[in-house]
């Protein structure tokens, strides 16, 4: 499960990171983004293809398939299980026309479960790197206007052990390693894996990231352990 994340790397820096050329592919204005959030537009890196150039996109996040008959659909399919993607109808076109995109996040929030209110944790590569999250983007036309909207979701994948206290399922976070491949191959179901949770670091944060009007580097903050609810 993936529903809120952090980008607040600079198109520029984004770019650098995931090789995207401006002088190739013009790059977006967007403002940085600590708390992330379904139906919002947010950054992610496509390939053309035709000439296999890397673009960096603003694109609303929840996937509206193309047979969908109004744009609210996306609001219920901000992730897709990388597992049945290759099957289920919202997802297979996207899967099989190479219509996959890279998400750079500088990290996601997860909840704990538990009876009473639950604790937020920030989740972020032990090394400091930007994450490459796995995604599918689409494009839909609305059929009053005739103008486009382009979506994406997120995959995932089962959650590794040091997650799993959280949540059963994680995002799949791509290695750098592996980016070429997951947008270019055939079939890249050999990638979606889970990211070893040795390479993570979690932490509790303040619940004022529950609230989407929420947008701050303070989200990320480290909470005192005695200010952390109990998982």
């Amino acid at each position: 499960m993936c529903g809120r994340f952090v980008q607040q790397m600079p198109p520029v820096r984004i770019g650098e990171v995931f090789d995207v050329d401006p002088a190739l592919a013009a790059l977006p204005n967007a403002p940085p983004r600590y708390n992330a959030a379904p139906t919002q537009d947010l950054l992610v890196v496509r390939r053309h293809p035709q000439t296999g150039v890397r673009h960096l996109s603003l694109l609303r996040w929840g996937l509206v398939p193309s047979f969908a008959k109004d744009a609210s659909a996306g609001a219920r399919l901000i992730n897709a299980r990388s597992e049945t993607a290759p099957e289920k109808l919202s997802f297979r076109s996207a899967w099989r026309a190479r219509r996959r995109c890279i998400v750079p996040a500088d990290g996601f929030y997860e909840w704990a479960p538990a009876p009473g209110p639950r604790q937020p944790f920030f989740i972020r590569r032990a090394d400091g790197r930007p994450m490459a999250l796995a995604g599918l983007w689409e494009g839909w036309k609305d059929p009053a206007t005739g103008q486009w909207l382009r979506t994406f979701t997120i995959l995932t994948t089962a959650a590794d052990p040091k997650l799993r206290p959280l949540h059963e399922r994680m995002p799949v976070i791509l290695p750098e390693s592996d980016i070429a491949a997951f947008l270019e191959a055939e079939d890249p179901r050999g990638l979606m894996r889970s990211y070893p949770g040795a390479g993570l670091d979690l932490w509790p944060v303040s619940t004022r990231v529950n609230s989407v009007r929420n947008d701050d580097p303070d989200l990320m903050a480290p909470l005192r352990e005695s200010d952390a609810l109990k998982i």
